[in-house]
């Protein structure tokens, strides 16, 4: 895609975001709790101590934990601690961590030390009292942490964190308390919590943290042993259930017990409303190096494959949301053990897709995850799936299947879609969750659109400047310059005509991709398909302006320039940019661009920008005015 940069723009005077004056104000409030003398007696075993401006070393007595809500880079200097699954080592660098609101609380427990058998305490002490004077904490932090040290304790360094993500995120009104309790716990404050909240930490009760359940902990230590066994072939796990059974915390909880032991895992994202390495509406496979310690907005990154489909969800077009997962599962070469994330929709239609989705992958393990009840799905047993006809495949007693397009079902292997194929072959696990408001859909701690836009958000994250300072607006950054005949374009989930097709694209969420037709265009464009395509997606833009005089989309992106060469195709689909991105652009005098009070809402076409008012007044809800 020939693209060049128009002109510079100002930059703003930099200032503190939202974020930061509330990290100044915990700041400010530690020391002035600090001033005042007040020191209760600490909790036994637990010693936290302010390492240097913005830092705090943290000691953990053997299994110890502390739950906690906020952001921090985490460095273990001494022993070993473990995160959602993930064992951190005094070898390893720092870790970014993100426990928002939002989201289940993170946990940060001691393990149980793994020392040399010859060492004497003398050794291990000077050990810990080097590594951090090796990290810069301050001489009467190390005698408060050491007077309090044992061999099986853990030395952790807790330092602040801000990362151009999250200072774009907290620049937003409604996202401001992010990071920050939403409910005052009963407990007292004590100086430990001061040295903590002065860095962004705030602790929390510890059922504000994940409940890992019985069934829970015997499928991961199932999965565990089969991927990491030398066996012949490669296990590909599926997870499947209903909304709001945690499947997202339990992909991340296995993904890091499984880099605990291997170099990397592969990962399917098939929900395309829910995703967790890419905005919303992508099917993407991901090869995973990294632990997750955090939601999907403070890790997204650009999947080994990805296609766009456009929508959160696939039932208005189920045949091309099949022919998506086959592309994309067709890159996977099994070498590291899969992880698969399927949709919520297990009802009706959306059972008989995960039949044929199963069908497709062949997984060796499927982990279903349900309440006791198992009113939302039957139990997917082999037998089960082997008889149940599926959405577009036959089951062994049906006789025929329903009719696909050319590029469906009739392209698979005939043992997949045969009426006599033999039973499929994997080990199924059931996982109870257990956390309150298991299964129901409708009592989420966040609205799913809420979770979307903030995965958006995250992306254009990236635009930031890696330099601590002012958030920059997206309207004062600079766009590429894309010719019209350059790139074709399409519309992927209505019909769109070909006059109005420029008022569709103009301040529109569009996919970059790659389709392996030359663009040809005898005229200055613009080029329309008349088909949607299945092709690689490149990343994602906001086209923020449509120069009719010149033919140019004015199209802004993180995609680095060396991937936008390579796109030629523009796909715009139903998935709209944050409203609160459109209603609060700073600096803007008088009307806000793309915004409008004055409007006949009568044309067909548009709408008014909805206030989602999704939160309910309860326990633990992240409690917003997301407009």
């Amino acid at each position: 895609m020939p693209a060049r940069r128009g002109p510079p723009s100002r930059r703003p005077r930099r200032a503190l975001s939202r974020g930061g004056r509330a990290e100044a104000a915990w700041r400010e409030f530690a020391a002035s709790f600090a001033r005042a003398g007040m020191v209760p007696p600490a909790e036994p075993g637990l010693a936290a101590v302010e390492a240097a401006e913005g830092a705090a070393v943290l000691l953990l007595a053997p299994r110890q934990a502390l739950t906690f809500t906020g952001k921090c880079r985490l460095r273990c200097l001494y022993g070993a601690v473990r995160l959602l699954g993930f064992a951190v080592g005094s070898h390893q660098p720092g870790l970014p961590v993100f426990s928002p609101a939002t989201h289940c609380a993170l946990t940060l427990e001691a393990l149980p030390a793994d020392r040399p058998p010859a060492a004497d305490l003398r050794q291990l002490r000077a050990a810990a009292r080097a590594a951090m004077r090796a990290h810069s904490v301050r001489r009467q932090a190390r005698v408060k942490v050491m007077a309090q040290f044992s061999p099986e304790c853990a030395v952790v360094l807790l330092e602040h964190l801000d990362t151009p993500v999250t200072r774009f995120l907290l620049s937003h009104p409604p996202l401001s308390r992010l990071f920050e309790p939403q409910k005052k716990e009963e407990s007292s404050f004590t100086p430990e919590d001061a040295v903590l909240a002065s860095l962004g930490i705030v602790k929390c009760s510890p059922d504000r943290g994940l409940l890992v359940s019985e069934s829970m902990c015997l499928a991961l230590e199932e999965l565990i042993q089969a991927c990491c066994a030398e066996d012949e072939g490669v296990p590909v796990v599926l997870v499947c259930g209903p909304k709001n059974t945690g499947k997202s915390t339990f992909n991340r909880y296995l993904v890091n017990l499984l880099l605990n032991r291997l170099p990397s895992v592969e990962y399917m994202e098939c929900d395309i409303g829910q995703t967790e390495f890419t905005p919303p509406g992508c099917v993407s496979l991901s090869n995973i190096t990294e632990p997750i310690l955090g939601p999907p907005f403070t890790h997204q990154q650009t999947p080994r494959k990805m296609v766009y489909y456009g929508q959160t969800s696939c039932e208005q077009d189920t045949e091309r949301y099949l022919d998506v997962v086959k592309y994309v599962f067709s890159s996977y070469k099994k070498e590291v053990p899969l992880v698969v994330n399927t949709m919520g929709w297990v009802k009706g239609e959306g059972l008989l897709l995960l039949i044929d989705i199963i069908r497709l992958l062949s997984p060796s393990h499927i982990v279903q995850m349900d309440v006791y009840d198992w009113k939302a799905m039957a139990p997917l047993t082999p037998e089960y799936v082997h008889l149940t006809p599926g959405l577009y495949t036959k089951g062994k007693q049906q006789a025929k299947c329903k009719q696909m397009g050319t590029s469906g079902a009739e392209n698979w292997k005939p043992s997949e879609a045969g009426g006599d194929a033999s039973a499929p072959e994997y080990k199924l696990l059931y996982v109870h969750p257990e956390f309150p408001r298991a299964g129901v859909a409708g009592e989420a701690r966040v609205h799913s659109g809420i979770l979307r836009d903030m995965s958006i958000l995250g992306y254009l994250g990236q635009l930031q400047s890696p330099d601590i300072g002012a958030v920059l607006p997206l309207h004062s950054l600079v766009p590429y310059q894309v010719p019209f005949n350059a790139v074709a374009l399409r519309v992927i989930h209505t019909d769109v005509a070909p006059t109005n097709i420029m008022y569709a694209v103009n301040a529109s969420w569009v996919g970059l991709c790659r389709i392996p037709d030359e663009i040809r265009c005898q005229t200055d464009g613009p080029v329309l398909l008349t088909q949607t395509p299945v092709c690689d997606c490149l990343g994602f833009g906001i086209v923020r302006g449509v120069e009719m005089e010149r033919k140019l989309y004015h199209i802004l992106t993180p995609v680095p320039p060396e991937n936008l060469r390579l796109v030629n195709c523009l796909l715009l689909g139903n998935i709209a940019i944050p409203n609160c991105v459109l209603v609060g652009q700073q600096g803007v005098e008088g009307e806000i661009p793309y915004v409008t009070s004055d409007y006949n809402y009568s044309i067909l076409g548009s709408g008014k920008l909805k206030k989602k008012k999704h939160f309910k007044r309860r326990e633990y809800a992240f409690e917003c005015d997301y407009a």
